[in-house]
């Protein structure tokens, strides 16, 4: 009896093993966002994959390359490539196999256009990464530090770049949403492509090629996210005496940053797409000032520099390119804000220690509706200010914090 249950499970598990070998010859399992679903219409890239998986170094043979797919507007995209399959515990970051063979695709329509915004030969352009169903960021965006007008004489000037929604079941309208809003504030920037997180670097370059058609004669560009405070004021006052026709690329500047190799991390990049061990200087997304000197030439060069998943590093990319060199300063605070240890007291939230900031991340729609309040009351009073051309300083004797916001 014994021996007949023993061999009823081995016979069992063969039966189930085999089954499972059948199923897996039938379909071609490939790997996105968090899901697993079958390929339909893609070809296979086992030898891509395989040495993807087992982190192949920038010294050995790179296997060939799959057939690039035709470049494709959202919609199509997603259905040849949407779920079809249960969620897995186990996700693999991203689809660099999707990603190789699509990455040359960099040319997708503008949907929606505000060819008249640059009328009138602005000072200033900010211009803000938001997704489609960040309608409160916009709000809080346009209400406060982003409120297009005259500042001391310079006329400024907002749009907000966006990328076709990646999940569009979950907003639905999603496209006529957007067109009301566009012809309520007429500042909505929106391509065809898939608003994700590697596809930040079609922002980038969709945005430049914009301005050098639609806005060539603005003087400077401001480019950053909607989770961010911006001091306006202090950022017209820095380019006030700066000249225009001139390279100037401002912001939080990472030196000698390495490429994360660790799967599980969000910015992760194989050695097969980066083979090299250190990024080319490049400044932190959350914002950075541009002249529209720079801007057109950046989308010059832009234009021979292969796409890049991260588009913060790509933009470096582009800046070593034309050989400019981006200036630091401390008034950018991409990292956000950390409290020193040397004052554990000190309110990180103080209005005047955002007063002498350009740019502070990772800030709630709440925290940027109330700080814009706080500065902008009559009644505030600081002991002192530091001038914001200066690298920035804490106002107590402390020690000085390193760009990020770390001490």
């Amino acid at each position: 009896m014994k021996v007949r249950l023993k061999g009823d499970v081995i016979c069992t598990v063969f039966l189930l093993l085999l089954f499972g070998i059948v199923l897996y010859s039938q379909f071609d399992f490939t790997a996105t966002w968090g899901i697993w679903h079958p390929a339909k219409t893609m070809p296979s890239s086992r030898a891509l994959l395989g040495s993807l998986a087992e982190g192949q170094t920038a010294g050995q043979a790179s296997p060939p390359l799959p057939d690039r797919l035709e470049c494709q507007p959202a919609a199509e995209e997603e259905r040849s490539t949407g779920p079809t399959g249960p969620v897995l515990l186990t996700r693999p970051p991203f689809d660099f196999q999707l990603y190789l063979r699509n990455k040359d695709c960099r040319d997708f329509q503008l949907l929606l256009n505000q060819p008249g915004k640059c009328s009138g030969h602005p000072f200033l352009l900010i211009a803000v990464k938001t997704l489609a169903d960040e309608f409160d960021k916009r709000q809080v965006v346009r209400h406060t530090w982003g409120k297009e007008g005259v500042l001391g004489g310079a006329v400024v000037r907002t749009v907000f770049l966006l990328g076709v929604p990646k999940n569009r079941t979950a907003l639905p309208l999603w496209e006529r949403l957007l067109q009301y809003e566009s012809r309520a504030f007429r500042d909505i920037l929106l391509w065809d492509f898939a608003d994700t997180f590697f596809n930040l670097t079609l922002k980038e370059i969709h945005f430049l090629k914009w301005v050098d058609a639609f806005c060539p004669n603005v003087k400077f560009i401001f480019k950053g996210d909607a989770d961010v405070y911006v001091n306006v004021d202090n950022i017209v006052e820095l380019l006030r005496d700066t000249e225009a026709t001139q390279d100037v690329f401002i912001g939080d500047i990472i030196y000698h940053a390495q490429p994360i190799r660790s799967k599980t991390s969000k910015y992760f990049i194989p050695e097969i797409i980066y083979g090299q061990g250190v990024y080319p200087a490049y400044a932190g997304g959350g914002g950075f000032v541009m002249s529209g000197f720079t801007a057109r030439r950046l989308y010059r060069a832009c234009k021979e520099v292969e796409l890049f998943p991260i588009d913060d590093v790509f933009m470096g990319m582009c800046l070593l390119r034309i050989g400019l060199k981006p200036e630091p300063h401390r008034g950018f605070r991409t990292f956000g804000i950390v409290k020193p240890s040397a004052a554990p007291h000190l309110q990180v939230f103080d209005p005047c220690f955002y007063r002498d900031l350009m740019v502070v991340h990772s800030l709630t729609v709440p925290q940027i509706w109330l700080m814009w309040n706080l500065l902008h009351d009559p009644e505030l009073q600081c002991s002192a200010r530091v001038a914001p051309n200066r690298p920035f300083r804490w106002q107590r004797k402390m020690r000085t914090p390193r760009p990020g916001g770390s001490t």
